[in-house]
């Protein structure tokens, strides 16, 4: 087994990090108190990009993201700069146990979806920038965007213009398709070859009460995994030759909580046999993902990404049983074809989880040094 040269590598990470206090004190500044602009908002992200990409950098990572440090949630700063698209804000709700869960945003399709602007190429470019200085042989920057099943999944055929669309397929998804592969496209031409796309969709659609409320919506939880795939295949036939597009599945992350739990395997086929991605992350965490049996879906030539680490708590996994779980992986795909991260973001939502800045680099350079362990 060998260390890669392109992503993902061995070592990788989601992409979201703790802001710094001085970046929140700028947000609230800008964005509440109305007492800075909006170029001096970008200054202090600046500064906080520079610094996270040389963090990352320092503890050994080879995929360098910006943080995230632009956004106030992972996905509805992207798809509201869509065309068409209408988003409303998230809202915070308190939980039996005292713990705060946010509750789905609305995301409304409301014409015909376009790419109506390039959406991160500035944001890649500054990113690229700070990368290239660094002056590190080997390292390659990331751009992490939402996954066009969330333009579906929230709200189904209600959320969705049937004035714009009275059937969706296919003018739905060939539009959302030529709108993310545009995006693709504008990136590219930046120089940008790796972009991983978050889905929290695939997941949900593991957990029984999300699978309840699909069929709700009027959706077949059992179908929709497999027209999920057809959808993300019509953006994979649009990327550039030479770019790397991955896909994150994410159970909810947001102050340390979860939304969902249910073993993979309602959908392990669809992501693992049907989607033409060349990598895909998946949480793995703890017992809320269950066992590694459906990973014997994975075909050749594609990779898993094994969120082994857990970015919701302080506490650290012991590198013997992280091996451990690697090799249980392995069982029912080729450890080639394995790589190891932390299961998610460490700030999915400009909020942060609940965890302390050391930790956060303390787990990412132990995801390093066992990846280094295993694969040599």
């Amino acid at each position: 087994m060998t260390q890669r040269t392109t992503p993902p590598f061995r070592a990788d990470h989601v992409g979201s990090f703790l802001r710094p206090k001085y970046l929140l004190d700028a947000r609230e500044q800008f964005f509440v108190k109305k007492s800075i602009s909006a170029e001096q908002l970008r200054e202090v992200e600046d500064r906080a990009i520079a610094e996270v990409v040389k963090a990352q950098r320092d503890v050994g990572l080879q995929s360098i993201t910006d943080g995230e440090f632009r956004r106030t949630y992972f996905h509805i700063d992207f798809l509201e700069q869509l065309g068409g698209v209408k988003t409303d804000i998230p809202v915070t709700v308190k939980r039996a146990d005292g713990t705060e869960e946010l509750a789905p945003p609305v995301i409304r399709v409301v014409d015909k979806v376009r790419h109506a602007k390039d959406i991160q190429r500035a944001d890649f470019e500054y990113l690229q920038g700070q990368v290239s200085a660094l002056g590190t042989p080997g390292l390659v920057s990331k751009v992490t965007i939402p996954s066009p099943t969330m333009l579906h999944f929230r709200g189904g055929r209600a959320g969705i213009s049937r004035e714009a669309y009275p059937e969706l397929n296919p003018a739905f998804y060939d539009d959302v398709a030529k709108a993310y592969g545009d995006e693709l496209q504008s990136l590219y031409d930046a120089g940008c070859r790796y972009v991983q796309m978050d889905d929290t969709n695939m997941a949900y659609l593991c957990d029984e009460k999300m699978r309840e409320a699909a069929r709700q919506r009027g959706d077949d939880p059992n179908e929709l995994p497999h027209r999920y795939a057809g959808f993300i295949n019509k953006v994979v036939a649009r990327k550039p030759a030479g770019m790397t597009l991955a896909m994150h599945l994410c159970r909810g992350n947001f102050k340390s909580t979860h939304a969902a739990a249910g073993n993979y395997e309602p959908v392990a086929e669809a992501l693992l046999a049907e989607m033409n991605l060349d990598a895909i992350f998946m949480e793995y965490d703890d017992e809320r993902s269950g066992d590694f049996r459906p990973l014997r879906f994975l075909k050749p030539g594609r990779l898993v990404v094994l969120g082994l680490v857990t970015t919701k708590f302080g506490e650290m996994e012991s590198k013997d049983n992280l091996k451990r779980r690697i090799d249980e992986a392995a069982r029912y795909a080729p450890l080639d074809q394995l790589c190891l991260s932390p299961q998610c973001g460490f700030s999915s939502t400009v909020h942060g989880n609940n965890i302390a800045m050391e930790a956060q680099w303390a787990k990412l350079r132990l995801v390093v040094e066992v990846a280094q362990e295993v694969w040599g």
